[in-house]
């Protein structure tokens, strides 16, 4: 059965597609990815759009936001590269990434680029050195791990405190302390933790303004909206309704700027990820489960169901009686296992060379996909118009 969000249609438009190649690879469809993007333009028509490049920079998919306007949050050099082949002016990028080494801001800002983002003080020293006048956003942590496929709240951001800190060291080295970053959270289906990191935010503002004279005019949300996994988040719609009345309670009417950096959220649901069948096999002759190896596994595309984290719709061609399996990759790596713990029911009449399609894999794939590790090249990507 497809999923709510393939119509027969595209299922048709991407099988079509897919018999041409061989496995294994992933498909891309542009008007899905323009679909999400006009979704996010209208849900939060007051906030700017900065696409975050990591999660699939397939050259075809920068071109198409950079022609719908969209902006772009950019976390290296070859990032930066990448976007500027598309003629974006750096006006539309950011800065994102909090750990960047000196000739890399350097290097931003020799391009144009004039929004950075920090979360400690020695990065700010380095930004005052090698991108004088810039303006910074200062990320804080948040409690987003909770509700979250896949957390982003320990490696990244500050405690409310430093970032208050920050703020008066920047503008006293001659930045513009513009703004307060926070990202509650990969495919975030808890909507309540966006309204405890909007208050935290709130009360930096108040305590520059009131303390230090010092006027913040942005607050970047970062990502977190849910691509169509199998775990169930609400939809879209109710995300808009929910963060913007959070909004409101805090900061009424005349919100600062808003950015959002959505990447799984644009690109997630137009991928289709296709594999091969290589083995089936039990474990012993009273095995309860056979285990199903594909040609696509943790090194090669499907990196996010590390501790079965991210679950993807799974399709056979094949139809009858199912079983539960356990799905591993191809490589002679014992972690090279996608699910066992949570039991993907496929038809008993699979065989060997059948093929499997991912839905919703367009985010974090290829851009995960390992180089050669076992001999076993990248995932190669195709795009549907």
């Amino acid at each position: 059965m497809l999923p709510d969000h393939i119509s027969t249609e595209k299922w048709a438009r991407f099988k079509k597609a897919a018999d041409q190649y061989q496995t294994p690879f992933l498909l891309i469809d542009l008007p899905t990815v323009a679909e999400k993007y006009h979704e996010l333009r209208e849900g939060f028509d007051f906030a700017s759009v900065y696409y975050a490049v990591k999660a699939n920079p397939h050259a075809r998919i920068l071109k198409h936001l950079a022609d719908l306007g969209s902006s772009f949050d950019i976390a290296s050099v070859y990032e930066l590269d990448q976007v500027l082949a598309h003629n974006v002016a750096p006006e539309r990028m950011s800065y994102g990434n909090t750990i960047k080494k000196r000739d890399d801001i350097r290097y931003f800002y020799e391009k144009g680029v004039r929004l950075f983002a920090t979360d400690s003080e020695p990065d700010l020293r380095n930004i005052a050195e090698y991108a004088p006048g810039s303006r910074i956003y200062i990320r804080i942590l948040t409690e987003g791990s909770e509700g979250a496929d896949w957390p982003l709240s320990r490696k990244f951001g500050c405690n409310p405190e430093m970032a208050v800190e920050l703020a008066v060291l920047a503008k006293k080295l001659g930045l513009e302390p513009y703004g307060i970053s926070f990202h509650v959270g990969s495919q975030q289906r808890h909507i309540d933790v966006w309204d405890a990191a909007i208050a935290k935010v709130k009360v930096i503002f108040d305590r520059l303004r009131e303390e230090q004279a010092i006027q913040l005019r942005m607050i970047n949300m970062g990502g977190g909206f849910p691509a169509q996994y199998l775990t169930k988040a609400n939809e879209f719609s109710v995300y808009c309704q929910e963060i913007i009345r959070f909004l409101k309670e805090d900061f009424g009417d005349n919100p600062p700027e808003i950015i959002l950096e959505p990447g799984r959220s644009l690109v997630g649901d137009s991928g289709m990820m296709v594999s091969e069948v290589v083995l089936i096999s039990r474990k012993s002759s009273t095995s309860l489960n056979r285990w199903v190896f594909s040609d696509v596994g943790l090194f090669n595309g499907l990196i996010e169901t590390l501790g079965e984290a991210i679950k993807y719709p799974l399709l056979s061609e094949r139809s009858g009686e199912t079983e539960e399996v356990v799905l591993a990759g191809p490589t002679c790596d014992g972690m090279d296992i996608m699910y066992e713990d949570y039991k993907y029911e496929l038809p008993l009449s699979l065989e060997i060379g059948d093929r499997l399609y991912w839905c919703s894999t367009g985010a974090y794939t290829t851009s995960y996909s390992s180089i050669e590790f076992n001999g076993f090249p990248p995932l190669k990507s195709y795009v549907l118009e």
